[in-house]
């Protein structure tokens, strides 16, 4: 591992952050906390703190010393002087008297010793910085230095890698005792330029910003280049075939793991796939049922990917939905024991038992989250998990913490509150695709349903345009032509790799054929059905194949128009499309409806897109002798509809989940085209 301080970017930092006033010990304390947090060998997801002592000015303008602290809910790899909340330093020291402070009081403490109330809480672990007498501290979770700690020889490695330099402490919670125990250790080793503690990761220290930095870095690199001396051996492997396809395996996972909620409801999770080379050499291992289900490498993990991930191993013939139900019950089962195992007080509420990692042989990890984004942090720490487990095996043999341990971090109040208790949107967990989503209708849908809480994956077969909406949205690009069966095939099982499934299609996709329907060229028509009926059906064939493995019912949402309904003067070739189309949503709600698998239409006319475009308004209204905007307005409302009235008609029906069957008018008022 190498330094990458820059006096410049350092230079550069500091005047930045003067023009603001912000003070240079913090600016300089947010250039390496970022230099930190940006490489996840050392944190990941919000984990490690730092720290300056400082001088800051009270209410009464006088100059104070501080402790300007990493806040709770920020990540060091973008951190901002507002997410290093200033202490009374004096107010923390006071507290060294005590012999004991719970949790509630600690947190109190430190608030009430806030400059600025309304400034985040500071980290559980602020009484240590503030007990460590240096003016900078860096702490971190570095794999490197994990993977020698977590292990029988832990200890005796680390003391004969680091000597003096380096100060040991043995695991302990975290809070008011490991701070009292920090420095009481660093009080017993005055020379120590860090300290390790056992089996959760490592302090570095110093007056001045960098030489609190690169004594980090010079330790992690330390710790690499031990583990490249004494590594011996790498995991076994099993070798064994995938019974099935990721694209088959990852919604039947994904449809296991939705929680019922009663009435043909579910609260669906979100699935992220990894299978690089390391991972699969894990998951392939031979002894992946001792190592993986030892404990996470550091505990502060354990609030994200839960004590241990589930091993599930789908045979050769087996019903995948119900082999991974009956795996996702029997890890149900494992944790409740768990939990009352070590909830000896009676005094906890257990969380929900269902696995944040899946690993599979043959095919990989699955991080779980309730959105796409959480799912992600969980396959990251999964994977770290991984690369430090796989470390510490090559040197000897894995080892954590005491389960009662693990179980008092789990479920420590103050490490459940880095998760924090957002309330859940409407649309959360649930995966939307939207074909033609680079368009201007296409692009309000996917902003729509991202609003709601939805991750969607964007097709069109302009890459250029669906990679512009799926990154404004974060969410996926999909080159698709839905008139290409094999394009899209590879597009919705790539979307079945990305999430694990689907839930809500949104048929979009369509261009407008014009011409005398008694003088159309019948190439030009079958060009207009094979994209607006045959596109249509293509997409929602594959989009049904994914929800019927998932087994949690699922919404069709067509794209039908006006025309459907209310066929226009020289719009025959692609009114006649859409009609089939809109008949299309009706026998998929006959014949789905079963299987929970809704479907409707909205029926909209008038919008601004690539099909009604700047040209043809102009032409329509010259037509019809009115203006451009009295065409537009062209409704009983007298109102022009634009494309997000359009999509919040789509969300709408997404939403009404005792709907099926049914067209939605978005026209501003059109008696002609009312369905009837």
């Amino acid at each position: 591992m190498k330094s990458l301080w820059s006096d410049a970017d350092a230079g550069a930092m500091t005047r930045h952050y003067a023009a603001r006033g912000v003070e240079a010990d913090v600016a300089l304390r947010v250039y390496t906390s970022r230099l930190l947090g940006a490489d996840p060998r050392l944190v990941q997801h919000g984990g490690g703190n730092t720290s300056v002592k400082t001088k800051g000015r009270d209410v009464l303008g006088q100059e104070i010393d501080v402790l300007c602290v990493k806040g709770s809910g920020w990540d060091m790899a973008d951190i901002e002087p507002a997410g290093l909340p200033a202490v009374r330093l004096d107010s923390l020291l006071a507290l060294r008297k005590l012999n004991a402070l719970s949790d509630e009081a600690m947190v109190n403490a430190q608030r009430a010793a806030l400059l600025d109330s309304a400034a985040p809480n500071p980290s559980v672990e602020t009484l240590l910085h503030a007990w460590i007498a240096p003016k900078f501290v860096d702490h971190t979770h570095a794999n490197a230095v994990l993977a020698l700690t977590d292990q029988i020889r832990g200890e005796e490695i680390c003391r004969a890698l680091y000597g003096a330099r380096v100060a040991l402490a043995p695991y302990c919670m975290p809070g008011f005792s490991l701070a009292q125990l920090a420095a009481k250790v660093f009080e017993e080793n005055p020379n120590a330029e860090g300290m390790i503690l056992l089996k959760h990761g490592i302090f570095s220290w110093g007056q001045d910003a960098r030489t609190a930095y690169e004594r980090m870095i010079e330790f992690v690199d330390m710790a690499e280049r031990e583990i490249a001396r004494t590594a011996k051996r790498t995991l076994v492997q099993k070798a064994r075939p995938a019974p099935a396809t990721l694209a088959q395996i990852a919604p039947a996972l994904r449809g296991a793991l939705a929680q019922p909620l009663g009435e043909g409801r579910f609260q669906r999770v979100v699935l992220e796939h990894r299978a690089d080379p390391a991972i699969l050499a894990y998951v392939n291992g031979a002894e992946i049922d001792r190592y993986s289900q030892l404990g996470t490498v550091t505990p502060d993990h354990v609030i994200r990917v839960k004590p241990w991930p589930l091993i599930w191993r789908p045979e050769a013939g087996d019903a995948l939905g119900e082999a991974a139900r009956a795996a996702i019950e029997a890890y149900a089962a494992r944790y409740r024991a768990y939990f009352e195992r070590n909830n000896i007080a009676g005094d906890k509420h257990m969380l929900d038992p269902w696995p944040k990692v899946v690993l599979i042989p043959g095919i990989g990890l699955f991080g779980v989250g309730a959105n796409a984004k959480e799912a992600r942090i969980a396959a990251d720490i999964a994977a770290t998990n991984i690369e430090v487990i796989s470390l510490a095996e090559s040197i000897d043999r894995y080892e954590t913490i005491p389960e009662a341990d693990v179980f008092a971090m789990e479920y420590w109040s103050l490490e459940q509150a880095k998760l924090g208790n957002a309330k859940r949107k409407p649309l959360a967990g649930q995966i939307a695709v939207v074909t033609g989503g680079g368009g201007a209708i296409g692009a309000a849908i996917a902003r729509a349903f991202a609003a709601e809480g939805a991750d969607v994956a964007v097709l069109d077969r302009n890459a250029d345009a669906a990679e512009r909406v799926a990154r404004e949205i974060k969410g996926v690009a999909c080159t698709c032509d839905v008139t290409d069966s094999a394009s899209l095939d590879a597009a919705f099982a790539a979307i079945a790799e990305t999430f694990g499934g689907l839930d809500i299609l949104v048929s979009n996709a369509g261009a407008a054929w014009t011409g005398a329907i008694a003088d159309v060229d019948e190439a030009d028509l079958r060009e207009s059905f094979e994209l607006n009926f045959f596109g249509h059906q293509r997409a929602a064939q594959a989009a049904v194949r994914i929800m019927r493995a998932q087994a949690t019912g699922g919404c069709l949402l067509f794209n039908a128009s006006k025309q459907a309904l209310n066929p226009g003067i020289g719009f025959g070739p692609y009114g006649a499309a859409k009609a089939a189309t809109l008949f299309l949503s009706r026998q998929y709600a006959l014949e789905c409806g079963g299987e929970s698998i809704r479907s409707n239409a909205v029926n909209a006319d008038r919008i601004r897109s690539g099909l009604l475009t700047d040209d043809m308004i102009t032409a329509r209204a010259a037509a019809r002798g009115v203006s451009e905007p009295d065409y537009m307005k062209g409704n009983l409302l007298g109102e022009e509809v634009s494309a997000r009235d359009v999509a919040q008609a789509f969300v709408a029906l997404a939403l009404a989940d005792r709907t099926t069957a049914a067209t939605l008018t978005v026209d501003g008022g059109n008696i002609a085209a009312a369905p009837r």
